[in-house]
């Protein structure tokens, strides 16, 4: 273990393992933990309606160490990775997502372990089994050439290679990588426990070429030149769920600077992007009003900085609220740019615990553009909701919640409908109790997971309103609702 991973370890209040514990007094166990408990094996897969094996059973992922370089004349990434994780029952084997980089070694508590793939699912049995609520530590050594996952509705997901000239490329080199994670991504680039509902801190370094940037979650802490190459090295303390990691590398003219409040800022633009009519700038410089503004309505931000990654990627063709820096594939509107910062609230902070519940970020990001337009002098938010409502064509024939099909994850359902049933809500119980509901709903489960049931629950507590049948016809029927 280096010295960078016995920090860590010591950081987070673990002992770094011992070579072997005959007296099975440490990290390693007998056959019977001390509870009395015979080793069983942790799930490969936590049920999830949408992607039942995503996420793995039987521990609780505390922090991951990624110390990573990559090659972009042959698209090789090379990676040291470490997690420090407790065990929630005493386990024979666990699993980790990860899908088609070559393992080189692992290593649990110190001691060399076996492993077995199938497809994402890499199951690791480790030399002794493993103590119900005692950390562990899994080192792992990995390489090869990252494979882009194919979201059920066709996206490109996780690890994406990019050009300069904002193509596709089409062989195994490229100039640059687009890493967004939502909803199955993550583990392209590194060995995860994919669930939401597992949020860890993070440190990650990544070094490139010399004239490539790396930007990651959280702070930059360090930026290192040697030898040709450049290691930036990123701190993200707050939980975060693994799908919001990014590692997005390209070339990038940078500014930082802090917003009128002292939030530090970190804003990256693809070069051909800048000048012309489409230039990001007049937007991007909207974003300390858009985080102060959000932050009256919504309460404290919830992590120590703000940025925005415009890369020329269009072929992507979405953006995504990766935690503290949304990256974006083309300038975005401003409208987007909102609406991915409020998914720091809502989404990131605020995380769902189960992929169904995809309004709880979609539709608060996009009743946020509302609200947001609104007090620009633009158009309402009752005036967007009434639009939509007369569209015939609008969000109906999807349930919000109850869908089946994961290419529906990102449908009209969770963002319009979603942000329609807020807007409805809004009418019924009142301005300043919603208000309130938004505020008391963040502060309550902030750097945490939420359901549908506990906002439902929520609602009827602020309001003093039984509200089961608003919202059956809302989140639940799939019909255009006609009376709530």
């Amino acid at each position: 273990m280096g010295a960078m991973a016995l920090c860590i370890v010591v950081g987070l209040g673990l002992t770094a393992p011992a070579a072997a514990d005959p007296a099975g007094a440490g990290l390693l166990t007998s056959s019977v933990d001390r509870h009395g408990s015979a080793p069983t094996a942790g799930t490969d897969g936590v049920g999830d309606v949408l992607f039942p094996q995503a996420g793995n059973g039987g521990y609780d992922v505390r922090h991951y160490h990624l110390d990573l370089s990559w090659e972009p004349a042959t698209g090789k990434l090379t990676g040291s990775e470490l997690i420090l994780a407790t065990a929630t029952q005493s386990l024979s084997r666990f699993n980790l997502d990860f899908r088609a980089l070559a393992v080189d070694k692992i290593r649990v508590n110190g001691s060399s372990a076996a492993i077995a793939r199938n497809g994402q699912e890499l199951t690791v049995t480790p030399a002794r089994p493993l103590r119900d609520r005692v950390p562990f530590v899994v080192q792992i050594e990995y390489s090869g050439v990252p494979e882009t996952a194919i979201d059920p509705d066709g996206a490109l997901d996780g690890w994406i290679p990019t050009n300069d000239d904002g193509t596709k490329p089409t062989g195994p080199g490229s100039d640059g990588v687009f890493v967004a994670g939502e909803p199955q991504g993550a583990p392209t680039w590194f060995a995860a426990n994919d669930t939401p509902t597992d949020k860890a801190t993070y440190d990650i370094s990544m070094t490139v070429p010399d004239g490539l940037t790396a930007i990651g979650n959280g702070a930059l802490v360090s930026q290192r030149s040697r030898g040709g190459t450049t290691t930036f090295s990123w701190v993200e303390r707050y939980p975060m769920a693994p799908y919001l990691a990014t590692m997005t590398i390209g070339r990038f003219a940078v500014t930082q600077g802090r917003t009128p409040k002292g939030l530090p800022t970190y804003i990256a633009v693809d070069p051909t992007l800048q000048g012309g009519p489409n230039d990001p700038a007049p937007v991007l410089a909207k974003i300390p009003d858009m985080v102060d503004y959000l932050t009256n309505r919504y309460g404290r931000y919830p992590f120590e900085n703000i940025g925005a990654i415009v890369d020329n990627a269009r072929f992507v063709g979405y953006a995504l609220e990766t935690q503290t820096k949304p990256v974006y594939d083309r300038p975005p509107r401003e409208s987007t740019v909102v609406h991915e910062i409020a998914h720091q609230w809502f989404g990131n902070s605020v995380t769902l615990a189960s992929w169904q519940d995809i309004w709880l970020n979609e539709g608060f990001a996009t009743w946020s553009e509302w609200i947001w337009e609104e007090e620009q002098g633009g158009v309402t938010a009752q005036q967007q909701f009434d639009n939509l409502y007369a569209d015939p064509d609008g969000p109906w024939g999807v349930s919000v919640v109850d869908f089946t099909d994961p290419a529906d994850l990102f449908g009209a359902q969770g963002y319009d409908r979603g942000a329609m049933t807020l807007q409805a809500l809004r009418g019924k119980i009142g301005v300043d109790k919603f208000d309130r509901l938004l505020r008391t709903w963040y502060k309550t489960y902030r750097n945490s997971n939420a359901t549908t049931e506990e906002f439902v629950a929520l609602s009827e507590k602020i309001s003093g309103q039984q509200l089961d049948e608003f919202f059956d016809v809302w989140l639940h029927n799939p019909d255009k609702p006609v009376s709530w």
